[in-house]
């Protein structure tokens, strides 16, 4: 199903008899469907999935059965089972039920013959009451998972953005070998005019080698301006892989979609303000920053409880007729409690981890008000080039077309006998480098906004 649509998307716009071509939105479409990084960054979301299962399994009731037997000098010193049950809690409660049974001649005088169950409770007082590792562990867990989804934005940020810039780098250059291509014909055509009106002796012999010399200018430009296009076709076709996983060359005849203007800037977000807020609320490397302070967050709460005393109360009521609550008298009765007391007398070891933890936190918030501030300043320089090469872009379309204009006359002063060759030749030129310098700052304005969706963090926001 894939590779059809990845057929669909590259002949979309082929016709019968036309020529083939290959527009911004498509290729978009490809990139987003079928590149390796896009694949890469699925396969660590559904790692950090499986990290959060994990994490979860601390939490998973534990069903165990143990059993032993003894016998020597054919004397039953001990037949022992003793199936059990136990559920942790997220509030570090455990709650546990089992039975015992217990035969044999040769019994600690502690253990009771027979049959026995029991239904226990063990609560901790003071330290791992409000955290512990299987706790921290699972919140990280689901922390980790959020810092994938955004390392996910991150990279598709950045690979859609230099996959752009290389199909805007392959329209231009077609659009400046066209240019070229249209001088060229242009000039090939004028020799024959003037050869002819050299041997109709209406023009000087000189004039033969000023047109060939033109057209021979043009031809060696030509040459170099479609191996231009050839090796920006090469490099467009490092972002174009099929369903299976292997690259796809794209062909020579396919061209980019006319009057296309990258139909993907029509929804691009232009607003200075807009593009700092959202940048500020949603950026995936500010967010995982933020990310990062949560998981800090977690350790220093995790690290103060090295801090508190260990207190762990147990309680088990038992029965010899199997597991009730019924009529039971819990502290008179039929019951096995114990309590655990536990303090460092001086707490070394909790003071430097609880204050090693305050320190990352505390350098980390640094790092987030330095990223803001570095997403900010590259935000607002990117928006500057912007409107910079906007205003750039329409003072060079007036001026090609005045310098087009200037060609046309010069040639309408040439027919009229009023002018030169080279100066036609000469006008032709400054014409064409306008003409290409028009078309640089079109490219490089589209990829502007491109880099300003990027450093603002949305290009890719899925």
């Amino acid at each position: 199903m894939k590779n059809k649509v990845f057929l669909f998307l590259l002949v979309c716009h082929w016709g019968f008899g036309q020529q083939k071509t290959l527009s911004s939105t498509d290729f978009w479409q490809i990139v987003q469907n079928f590149h390796p990084v896009v694949k890469q960054t699925l396969i660590e979301i559904k790692q950090s999935d499986a990290s959060l299962t994990m994490a979860r399994g601390a939490f998973d009731p534990v069903l165990q059965h143990y059993s032993t037997q003894k016998t020597l000098d054919g004397k039953n010193y001990i037949d022992y089972h003793a199936p059990s049950l136990n559920i942790p809690t997220w509030y570090g409660v455990e709650l546990s039920a089992g039975i015992e049974n217990i035969q044999g001649s040769r019994l600690d005088p502690s253990q009771t013959l027979g049959q026995t169950s029991y239904l226990g409770i063990q609560i901790p007082l003071a330290k791992n009451l409000l955290m512990d590792k299987r706790r921290a562990a699972l919140q990280q867990a689901k922390i980790m998972q959020k810092m994938a989804l955004q390392e996910q934005r991150k990279e598709l940020n950045a690979l859609l953005q230099e996959a752009m810039e290389a199909y805007l780098s392959w329209a231009r250059s077609y659009q400046v070998m066209q240019l070229v291509q249209a001088n060229y014909q242009n000039a090939s055509a004028r020799q024959i005019l003037v050869e002819k009106s050299v041997a109709f002796g209406e023009r000087p012999a000189v004039d033969t080698l000023e047109a060939l010399t033109q057209k021979q200018t043009f031809e060696n430009l030509l040459t170099a301006k479609t191996l231009e296009f050839n090796n920006a076709r090469l490099a467009l076709s490092a972002y174009l892989w099929n369903a299976e996983n292997k690259p796809v060359d794209l062909s020579m005849d396919v061209i980019p979609a006319t009057n296309d203007e990258v139909n993907l800037l029509a929804n691009a977000d232009l607003n200075l303000e807009s593009l700092l807020e959202k940048a500020m609320q949603n950026h995936p490397e500010i967010n995982n920053y933020r990310n990062k302070l949560d998981m800090l967050g977690i350790d220093k709460k995790l690290k103060f409880q090295s801090l508190l005393p260990k207190l762990d109360v147990n309680y088990n009521l038992l029965s010899k007729d199997g597991p009730s609550l019924y009529g039971a008298s819990f502290l008179e009765n039929n019951y096995k409690y114990g309590i655990k007391f536990e303090l460092p007398l001086r707490l070394s070891e909790g003071r430097g981890a609880y204050q090693s933890a305050k320190l990352k936190l505390e350098n980390e918030q640094l790092n987030l008000n330095q990223k803001q501030l570095n997403v900010e300043i590259k935000i607002r320089n990117y928006f500057n080039q912007w409107e910079a090469l906007k205003k750039q872009a329409r003072t060079q379309e007036l001026a090609v077309s005045n310098y087009r204009a200037l060609v046309k006359a010069e040639e309408s002063r040439f027919e009229n006998g009023e002018s030169s060759l080279f100066l036609i030749n000469s006008r032709e030129v400054k014409a064409l480098e306008a003409a290409e310098k028009w078309v640089d700052l079109k490219t490089y304005l589209q990829k502007t906004v491109f880099a300003l969706q990027a450093s603002a963090g949305i290009l890719y926001e899925n």
